[in-house]
């Protein structure tokens, strides 16, 4: 039995880039989507994502974005970060959130799991447990990259004894076995950072004999972002930072 799961992260409100991986993949089964977090803040479309994740995601984890938009919901403030320009998105966001978007952001845990039931070679039934986490099994804020060291995965494998580990947080792709661990990062559906604006999402497949990761990067209308940064009045930042697929400095 062949079973695929898609998985997303940091969409960052950026309903347009959701919408074409969700039409890339229209006519594939997945047995699950899992979204690593960071779902909000930066494009703005809060409420399309989360009506999209509440219909079609099984599971979502919080970001680090995420949970400053919970503070301020709850009236509460955040330090970092301090710039009004990025401060912006963080207000828009919580302003604009439906209430039950806003029920259903502040429902979110910081870390999830999955177990998937697979049949063996030989027939028999064993499970493969997949934890999720946004930045680290270590830490919330803890970015992980290709280049982060072997040393540091085991360190992380041996922290939660998964057989798969799923992160977002770093924007970027890459799928690594360590130890007989699998590391997983889809990249960003909606803010890469490579100077490629296209999403970037990954799927998981599994077999009776194998584990396999492929990277994706979609195209989508970043016109569509553009002219909502500029109806809503935004700064002109942000729709550079979407054209050119860069950090917003």
């Amino acid at each position: 039995m062949i079973q695929r799961i898609l998985l997303i992260s940091d969409i960052h409100g950026n309903y347009p880039a959701l919408k074409a991986i969700h039409a890339h993949f229209n006519d594939t089964k997945f047995e699950a989507v899992i979204n690593c977090g960071d779902s909000l803040v930066y494009a703005p479309f809060p409420n399309e994502t989360l009506d999209w994740l509440r219909q079609y995601a099984t599971i979502s984890i919080l970001g680090n974005t995420d949970k400053k938009v919970i503070k301020l919901l709850r009236g509460k403030s955040f330090n970092k970060p301090g710039k009004p320009e990025k401060r912006i998105m963080y207000e828009s966001t919580s302003e604009a959130l439906t209430k039950k978007n806003s029920l259903f952001i502040q429902g979110l845990k910081k870390k999830s799991s999955l177990i998937i039931r697979r049949k063996t070679a030989a027939g028999k039934t064993s499970n493969l447990s997949i934890e999720i986490f946004h930045g680290s099994p270590a830490a919330h804020h803890e970015f992980l990259f290709d280049t982060t060291s072997n040393t540091r995965f085991k360190e992380l494998a041996a922290l939660c004894k998964a057989d798969i580990i799923v992160t977002g947080h770093s924007h970027t792709p890459y799928h690594k076995e360590i130890g007989g661990t699998h590391f997983i990062n889809p990249g960003s559906i909606g803010r890469m950072f490579d100077g490629d604006p296209a999403g970037s999402c990954a799927t998981l497949t599994v077999t009776p004999k194998s584990i396999m990761v492929d990277h994706y990067r979609i195209p989508y209308n970043v016109k569509a972002v553009i002219r909502e940064i500029s109806k809503q009045g935004l700064p002109n930042i942000y729709s550079q930072m979407y054209l050119k697929g860069c950090k917003l400095n």
